[in-house]
């Protein structure tokens, strides 16, 4: 995977109109690496009448057959050798009662490694100075492979940790919150002279910072702390609120802000680490590629238009996940953005609302229905 690291080698992460050259030529080579190795992949290919050969020009990345999502929580394509030593196996949250489960070599996760230090050297997250941590996620537990678990303890290796506080706590069968527990640990913390770091899901985060408005309570947090939000709303869909609402809140309560809040958006379809700007845009990296395509024929939408999104990237070697659909709606902007990056920027406007979606890679469900997975 010689052009894999040549892309993930990539000096500036943003750099994403001088490299779509050697993007385009990484994916084939990863397309190339799992055709040969994957039959059930390969078979999707050969359905569709695609070869890795085809792959030349940014503009044949559309002829690329996508993978929704949902064929990922029902069979098993990696392309990895069951027993391979020195592998992670991380799922996708199944909210909706399945799972995805995708499998990462060392190679894959060298390039997710260096991915991350370079996201995170540019958003400014790494610091010497210790910090006291608070999640709004899943306490690590042997039952749980889920990626937004791995993403959150992988997070606070950006600062030091003096201690870790997490709101969802396993009691043996399942995971069930502990909000008044954060309440009370953000007032503790809000009293030490090391800066206290948010990570998790925004949900909760906003439910607590809810919580200290309605007790009338301030809790001013040291200078240098940050609110790191990832997973997204999931269930609490409905109690989405604005951007704007989230970050007057946090300001409010918590004297934190809207400069020092950092969004990540991913799935474990596609574990590209896209970090927002200073101005809460999802610049695309040089790792990854969005396209939106049109739910009546699934074409490229290009820019401003809201569609289907579609995630590209050879990241890879161990699972065919070159090109997702996804049942989230976005736009993909090209104009100039304030924080310099010259990158285009997503925006995600929420969920299909359909259990699936169907398109002209839905019939890679029907090619492997009958077939017994690996």
């Amino acid at each position: 995977m010689r052009l894999r690291r040549r892309l993930f080698s990539s000096k500036d992460p943003y750099a994403f109109k001088t490299t779509r050259g050697i993007f385009v030529d990484a994916m084939a080579e990863n397309c190339a690496g799992h055709y040969v190795k994957n039959a059930k992949y390969k078979k999707i290919l050969d359905n569709y009448g695609f070869s890795p050969a085809d792959l030349k020009l940014p503009e044949d990345l559309e002829n690329l057959p996508f993978i929704p999502t949902a064929v990922f929580k029902r069979h098993d394509l990696n392309t990895i050798t069951p027993g391979t030593p020195f592998t992670l196996t991380a799922t996708s949250s199944g909210t909706g009662g399945k799972m995805s489960r995708i499998t990462f070599d060392i190679p894959t996760l060298w390039n997710a490694l260096v991915m991350a230090i370079k996201v995170g050297k540019h958003r400014k997250l790494f610091s010497l100075k210790p910090c006291n941590y608070i999640i709004f996620g899943y306490k690590p537990h042997k039952s749980n492979k889920t990626a937004v678990t791995k993403t959150a303890l992988a997070t606070t290796w950006y600062a030091p940790a003096l201690r870790r506080v997490y709101a969802l706590k396993f009691n043996g069968t399942s995971y069930e919150p502990d909000l008044d527990g954060m309440v009370k640990a953000i007032e503790k913390f809000s009293h030490s002279k090391f800066p206290t770091r948010f990570m998790g899901f925004p949900s909760y985060t906003y439910f607590v910072m809810k919580m200290l408005d309605e007790k009338d309570m301030v809790c001013k947090l040291p200078a240098g702390s940050k609110i790191l939000l990832g997973g997204g709303w999931k269930q609490f869909y409905k109690e989405k609120v604005e951007k704007d609402t989230f970050y007057a809140l946090a300001e409010k309560v918590l004297g934190v802000k809207d400069t020092d809040i950092v969004e990540f958006f991913g799935a474990v379809e596609h574990p590209v680490l896209y970090a927002d700007c200073v101005k809460h845009r999802f610049h695309i990296p040089v790792y990854s590629q969005v396209m939106i395509r049109d739910p009546k024929d699934f074409s490229d939408m290009g820019y401003g238009r809201t569609g289907l999104i579609n995630l590209m990237t050879p990241l890879a070697g161990s699972s065919p996940i070159l090109s997702v659909m996804t049942d989230d709606l976005g736009i993909l902007h090209d104009t100039p953005c304030e924080c310099g990056i010259d990158s285009p920027w997503l925006e995600v406007i929420g969920r299909v609302g359909l259990k699936d979606i169907k398109t002209c890679a839905a019939g890679a469900e029907e090619l492997l229905k009958g077939g017994k997975d690996k």
